[in-house]
Parts: structure tokens; C-alpha cells; sequence
């Protein structure tokens, strides 16, 4: 599936960035550009940088950066094709697709395409005709509505060996993507089977809407059987990146700064049917590092509701370990006995799940009261274990004002010393390698020498240095995109002038206004594949390099709409003046090594010429302020 370049143009220069950051991070405006805290390394102080001159954002901590399209693909973890349709959508833009040979596509496409179809299919299934009313229902009798059973995309596949294998084949669509999915398989005969034969479906989408897999759950109870199957892993599904319902639920997860965090499908989907919508499910896996990373990017603040058997109870406690690693504020609601999500609100009504919502306790109140119900009050040795778990999620906090506070209301529970539970605290600590909390950039010295080192480094000779600063320069100003300026520039200057680490960038503004296409940077960093590279050009537009000290001064007594001109005529001259002096400094050197007579006297002769051309050049270079 592609999209005309012309559609992509259009959405890229309808798109403000700082709409699209602003509402995923918070960004303050400083200067001519916004900083915030980089929502892809772990930092103290902000670094990461947005343009909205330029329309694009740079890390200057971890150097990730590009244009809106880069930054929804990171942080939303979706495709390039993906963060345009997203970001079209929000527009209102209409995508005409030009599908082209379907087996051209791309792979992942092809394997989306797919995933769309079937579920259209399963869908179907369920909705209309005889073989979908014992579906039909199952969904009537779990009082789950047909406008949900629609949102949600929910179907059912009838119980056939060959069904789904049918459809696939009539629409002529791949086989071994087919198989790949995990949709239908392969008996040793080579003879093909569906997957999911009798079960209903829930797909699983992407956190931008697109289905990624399908769960399939029995209807009944039957023994030797799994009560749900899942789709495999593929290259578009990675179990552990995803939480069932986050594509519905993020928005209102934004809007209440909270996200409820359950266990199966059904729980899900009965909340938000009643109208709870800030909700996600982890579909009975255990909550991963990446799922956590996931959440943060939406909200810091998670109610965990799992069963309240053992199984439950120790499925919170491992997902507490893992957000408070990633900095979150955690609390866990307890059901009565016999309750999940599904039947609570389906009995009760929101209002009374509401209610009970705010009846969740803090990590660490739940972790006492398990130990109080076990008999923690009347039994020493349970105590010891209550304050030595409770010890050890602090540990995991890097948040040192709330590490105190929950100190003090643990000292005053069991009336211990506070000294003593920090001295526990330093003990796990350094059991579980935990770095205490310090207020400051904590990048170590090896990430630093890291982000030093993919940046080009100035030469160490002084006069190439000179040189090297005022290309940078000259760069920074054909990446404004001036045609007129640019055009001037390359008039004097050509992409072999320039060192050989700025060659690349040089000759990619050169080509591109060679073509007559106006040149704009938030465009043009896609046609950069080199991650390296990409980072010297963030660091020169965004204001890492800083021009020179002289035209600070000079820069008062310019207009405003000759500035950047005049700046430009500068910058030219003073790089002449620094290729002139490098020559008269090599035609000194060989002055210095030469016994012949008529070569010295040529090489004098070269001498004087060049300083008379620098002569002139400084002396134009004053007239451009006069």
C-alpha cells in the first residue's frame, strides 16, 4: 500500500509539531523553541528540544530527532505509513491509496491487509446468519451490546476445519502470510486448517488502531482445550509491546491522568461499555518492561485491578516492581470475593465502580494489609517479611521526597525508628544494584563520551578549525531554506569546498535546490539514512553550534530584513579569507623547505597575491555593516 507523495506533503505541512509533542509530553516555550524532558531516555533535565520554525525536535541527550512523522513512529512505535494515515486522520485529509501490485507490497502490509480482512470476516460471522447465533448469544448473556461488539471489532469463527482457509483463498489473499499470522495452520499431510475454529474473537489492535492479532476464546468448558488461543508472535505483533484496548482508551487516559490496568479481555470491554474508559488490559500475561515504558508515555498514575486469588495477588506485586521502575505513582483496587471488573460492573453500574475506585490503596497499604489478613499483627517473623517487601519497592523509587514520606507512614504503622527503615532501605538497595536517587542529570560519564563521540569533531589544527566552524555556519543558513540566499551561496560555494564530514549534508540541500523543490529541512531529514549524520544536522539548527562571537556585536546595527542576508555575504567572505590564509600558511611552509631560487621567488610572488585578496575581502567585509 503506498501513499502519493503529494497526499504526504500535504500532511506534513498541515501538521504542527508542537501540536502533535504538546500533547504527548509537556514542552515549554524558551526562546524561539520549546524544551521538555525527552520522552526516549530517562533524564533530570530537559534536553529534548522542538522547532516550530523548522518543524522539527532533537535530544540533545540521547540525539534522537526528525520531523512529526519521526516522532509519532518512536514514540507511538507505529510505521512511517502509519504516522501519516494518523496524523491525516486527525486532519481531515482523505488518503487515496495507490495499492499498485498487491504482492509488491511491503511485508507488514501485506500482513495488516490480511489481519483486516479476516476480521471483517469474524465479524460478519458473528453478526449476521444461523452460525453466528451461538455467539450471539454468549455476547446477549454477558450483556454486552451490539454497538460495543462493533467498536470493538468482536466476531466469532464458526466451527469448520476449512472456513477461514475458504475465505482466505476466494480473496486471494497469501497463504504463508496466513500461516504466518498463526491464522490457519498446516497438518503433516500439507492439508491447511483454521486456527481459531469455534471460538470467539477479539482482535488486538496497535496502539494507532490497526489489527495486529486475534484472540480466540471457547464458549463452553472442554477439556483438553485451551480456553484461548492467541496469535503467535509476528513482525507487526510482539505480545510484550502491547495492552488490549490502549487504541480506545488513550485519550481518556490522557484527559484523567490515570489509567486502570486489568487482566482479561471482558473486564475491558464491560467498563468501557459502562462508560469507564481509561482502561487497559494486559490479556493475562505478566505486565513487561515494555508495556510499562508504554503507559508512561500516556499517564504516571495506575490502578491495578487483578483477581483476588494468589495468582492475582502475586501478578500486582510483579507489576508493581515493574512501574515503579519506570517512575509510576501505583495503587491497587481490591474486588469483594468472587469479583472481577466484568461481573462488579455488571451487577453494580458504574457509579458503584467509581465509588469503589476510590476506595484503592497505595502499593504499599495493600502490601501491609495482605500481611495483616495472613496475621502479620500477631506473628513477629511476618512482620520482619511485611517491612522487608514493603522496603524493597521503595527501592525501586527514584523519587526521594516520596521515598521519605512513605518512611515516615511506615515507622509510625509499626513504630520503628525512621533510621532504621532507611538503613534497611540502603541494604536492598545495594542487594538489588539500585542507584539511589540524585537530583541531577544522571547520564553516566561512559553514555556521555557515547553522545560526544557520534558528533563530529572540529580538527584539532586551528585554522581548519576555524574553517570547520564557518561551514557549519554556512550550514545552518542553507537549512533555513532561503531559495534566494541559498542560491547566492551556491554561487561562491560548492559542496567540494567543504570538509569531507560535511559533504553529505552539503550536497543534499545542493541537489535538492538543484531540482527547484523549496527546500525544508523537516522534509529533507527523511532522505537521511544515517543516524550520525542526522544528529551533526540537529545540532547545527538547533542551536548546539554557536555562531560567531564577532557577529553578536555586528548583528545591532543590521535591519531585520537584511540580517540574515548580509550574514550569509559575511559568512562567505570570512570563509575565503580562511581557505586564503590556510594556502598562504602552506606556501610559508614551502618557503621555509626550498633551496631553489625561481621556485621561491614564484612562491613569494603566490604569497603577496593571497594577501591582497584577503586585503580585499576584509575590506569588503567592513562595507557590509556601513
Amino acid at each position: 500500500m503506498h501513499i502519493p507523495e503529494n497526499i504526504i506533503e500535504e500532511v506534513r505541512s498541515s501538521t504542527n509539531i508542537v501540536d502533535i509533542i504538546g500533547e504527548a509530553i509537556s514542552i515549554k516555550k524558551r526562546g524561539r523553541n520549546y524544551i521538555g524532558l525527552c520522552p526516549f531516555h530517562s533524564e533530570k533535565t530537559p534536553s529534548f528540544t522542538v522547532s516550530e520554525d523548522k518543524q522539527i525536535y532533537h535530544c540533545f541527550g540521547c540525539h534522537s530527532g526528525g520531523n512529526v512523522f519521526s516522532f509519532l513512529m518512536n514514540y507511538e512505535k507505529i510505521s512511517y505509513l502509519e504516522a501519516v494515515q494518523e496524523l491525516a486522520s486527525r486532519l481531515g485529509i482523505t488518503i487515496e491509496y495507490d495499492k499498485g501490485n498487491f504482492n509488491k507490497q511491503n511485508d507488514n502490509e501485506v500482513y495488516y491487509d490480511i489481519n483486516t480482512e479476516v476480521g471483517k470476516y469474524f465479524s460478519s460471522n458473528l453478526l449476521s446468519g444461523k452460525e453466528g447465533e451461538p455467539a450471539r448469544n454468549y455476547f446477549d448473556k454477558r450483556s454486552i451490546k451490539l454497538k460495543t461488539i462493533r467498536e470493538f471489532g468482536l466476531g466469532y469463527a464458526i466451527p469448520s476445519k476449512d472456513a477461514l482457509v475458504n475465505f482466505l483463498t476466494d480473496r486471494k489473499l497469501n497463504i504463508e502470510k496466513a500461516l504466518d499470522l498463526g491464522l490457519i495452520g498446516r497438518y503433516p499431510s500439507g492439508d491447511l486448517h483454521d486456527k481459531f475454529a469455534g471460538r470467539i474473537i477479539f482482535p488486538i489492535f496497535s496502539t494507532h488502531g490497526r489489527v495486529v492479532a486475534f484472540a480466540g476464546r471457547i464458549m463452553g468448558n472442554a477439556e483438553n482445550t485451551a480456553k484461548y488461543l492467541n496469535s503467535p508472535e509476528s513482525d507487526i505483533y510482539t505480545k510484550g509491546k502491547i495492552l488490549y484496548g490502549l487504541s480506545f482508551a488513550k485519550d481518556e487516559i490522557r484527559t484523567k491522568d490515570n489509567v486502570i490496568m486489568v487482566e482479561g479481555y471482558m473486564d475491558l470491554i464491560s467498563l468501557y461499555q459502562a462508560g469507564i474508559k481509561n482502561v487497559v488490559a494486559v490479556s493475562g500475561t505478566a505486565l513487561t518492561d515494555d508495556q510499562a515504558l508504554l503507559i508512561s508515555r500516556y499517564t504516571k498514575n495506575v490502578t491495578l485491578i487483578f483477581d483476588a486469588d494468589l495468582a492475582g495477588q502475586k501478578a500486582s506485586l510483579r507489576s508493581i516492581e515493574i512501574l515503579l521502575k519506570k517512575n509510576m505513582d501505583v495503587k491497587i483496587l481490591s474486588l469483594p470475593k468472587d469479583e472481577d471488573p466484568d461481573s462488579f460492573v455488571t451487577k453494580f453500574g458504574k457509579e458503584a465502580f467509581e465509588k469503589k475506585l476510590l476506595e484503592s490503596k497505595s502499593f504499599f497499604e495493600y502490601q501491609i494489609q495482605q500481611y495483616k489478613i495472613k496475621g502479620m499483627d500477631n506473628d513477629v517473623n511476618l512482620q520482619t517479611d511485611a517491612i522487608r517487601d514493603v522496603v524493597k519497592h521503595l527501592s525501586f523509587i527514584s523519587d526521594n521526597l516520596k521515598i521519605n514520606l512513605i518512611i515516615k507512614a511506615l515507622a509510625k504503622e509499626f513504630n520503628l525508628r525512621e533510621s532504621l527503615l532507611e538503613d534497611e532501605l540502603a541494604k536492598q538497595m545495594l542487594f538489588y544494584k539500585q542507584q539511589p536517587y540524585v537530583q541531577f542529570d544522571k547520564r553516566t560519564l561512559k553514555e556521555k563520551k557515547e553522545v560526544e563521540a557520534s558528533l563530529v569533531k572540529p580538527p584539532e589544527n586551528k585554522i581548519d578549525k576555524e574553517i570547520f566552524n564557518i561551514e557549519l555556519e554556512l550550514l545552518r543558513i542553507l537549512y533555513e531554506g532561503d531559495s534566494k540566499i541559498i542560491e547566492f551561496i551556491f554561487r561562491y560555494i560548492t559542496p567540494e569546498d567543504f570538509m569531507p564530514e560535511l559533504y553529505d549534508l552539503i550536497n543534499l540541500i545542493y541537489e535538492e535546490h538543484l531540482s527547484g523543490v523549496k527546500v525544508e529541512i523537516r522534509r529533507l531529514i527523511e532522505k537521511i539514512p544515517d543516524n550520525n549524520i542526522k544528529s551533526i544536522l540537529f545540532s547545527i539548527v538547533m542551536d548546539s553550534y554557536i555562531t560567531s562571537g564577532h557577529w553578536e556585536e555586528k548583528d545591532l546595527f543590521v535591519s531585520p530584513e537584511n540580517r540574515f542576508e548580509i550574514y550569509a555575504k559575511d559568512t562567505i567572505k570570512r570563509h575565503k579569507i580562511k581557505l586564503l590564509e590556510k594556502q598562504i600558511n602552506e606556501v610559508h611552509f614551502e618557503l621555509n623547505n626550498t633551496d631553489d631560487e625561481k621556485r621561491t621567488m614564484e612562491l613569494l610572488t603566490s604569497k603577496v597575491n593571497l594577501q591582497n585578496e584577503v586585503v580585499k575581502l576584509q575590506n569588503e567585509l567592513q562595507t557590509l555593516f556601513n
